[in-house]
């Protein structure tokens, strides 16, 4: 028996966005109908509160996918040369409970989480959607670039970080820059220039589609800012005390999340609003999977707000590393080691 690893540079290589999206679409519908068995993801905080070991464990119906993902979260890594996120994905048979796969779980994370940002993008901004501002400028940051591009003819890209140095090589990377408001002549509209921001509002300001990716403990993006017609994907904060959305900005909005009890448990954007008094229970609309399935309704009108809260989940992980597994047979990537098999 031969189980399969992949490292974060096969990861990136096998693993298109434009495929991904629909997949997890497919997988977030999976979960909907009841078709996958998903525990809150358990933790383990080292005694000194410098990081800790996340472990995600879950069973998809279809594609039939059972295994977990550990990673470990370093938030002092950042500047280090190492990732804040580390970790695998592991992929078991579902019969006989063997080893399939140990894939990296940074580069699986960073992919995975913008396509089921993207797939909410195409379900929920409007059509003509076309003006980004990406509030960060990490791995998701990156990645959010990519899905948005997938789902949506860009006109207009906008960035800001805490560190104006991250941004501006963000912008160096993925594209041509300019100060923000200008463009040259003969600029082609199909390849739009990345404007760093000094701030966070004139990021948003205008925006039709805007994604916060920080590791913000505080909020960066204010319901003030946000324009009628916006559609945000926030991603940064998974963890209870931590929010990136103050509370106008979440009230704002119509509400959709991957997961109702995940968002319950964990998502310090909805949590702390709803502490305060913004509002209910109720103001959590549902599950993305229902969204698919067309037992919600989305938006509704050209000046709806709308939200993705994004916490994600196991399902998302399994699907991808499903996925990562049959392109890796197809196309013999990634290094196949002898592991053992039947007694």
């Amino acid at each position: 028996m031969k189980v399969l690893f992949l490292n974060e540079r096969e990861v990136h290589e096998i693993l298109p966005m434009e495929e991904l999206i629909p997949r997890m679409r497919e997988c977030l519908m999976t979960l909907a109908r009841g078709e996958a068995v998903l525990p809150l993801r358990n933790m383990v905080r080292l005694p000194d509160g410098s990081g800790l070991l996340g472990l995600m464990p879950g069973y998809l119906g279809e594609p039939q996918s059972f295994g977990l993902k550990v990673v470990t979260v370093m938030p002092a890594n950042h500047g280090t040369g190492y990732d804040s996120h580390q970790g695998v994905v592991m992929l078991f048979g579902v019969k006989h409970g063997e080893p399939l796969a140990v894939l990296d779980a940074s580069s699986i994370t960073a992919i995975r989480t913008a396509a089921a940002s993207g797939a909410a993008t195409h379900a929920l901004a409007r059509t003509d959607a076309a003006d980004l501002a990406i509030l960060g400028s990490g791995t998701q940051a990156r990645t959010h670039l990519r899905a948005m591009a997938t789902v949506r003819r860009l006109r207009r890209i906008r960035i800001w970080s805490r560190t104006r140095a991250h941004a501006e090589r963000f912008a160096r990377e993925k594209g041509v820059t300019a100060p923000a408001g200008t463009r040259p002549a003969g600029q082609t509209p199909h390849i739009p220039l990345i404007e760093v921001c000094e701030s966070a509002e004139e990021a948003v300001r205008g925006a039709d589609l805007i994604c916060t990716t920080t590791a913000a403990k505080e909020p960066i993006l204010r319901g003030e800012w946000i324009s009628r017609g916006a559609h945000i994907n926030a991603v940064g904060a998974c963890f209870a005390g931590s929010r990136e959305l103050d509370s106008e900005a979440v009230k704002r909005a119509k509400l959709f999340t991957d997961r109702r009890e995940s968002c319950l448990a964990e998502a310090g954007d909805f949590l702390i609003a709803r502490s305060e008094g913004a509002f209910g229970e109720e103001h959590l609309l549902g599950e993305l999977g229902d969204l698919f399935l067309g037992r919600l309704a989305g938006r509704s009108g050209a000046d709806d707000i709308t939200l993705f809260e994004s916490l994600g989940i196991a399902v998302e992980d399994l699907a991808t590393a499903h996925f990562l597994l049959k392109k890796a047979r197809e196309t013999q990537r990634g290094n196949w080691l002898e592991w053992g098999g039947p007694a």
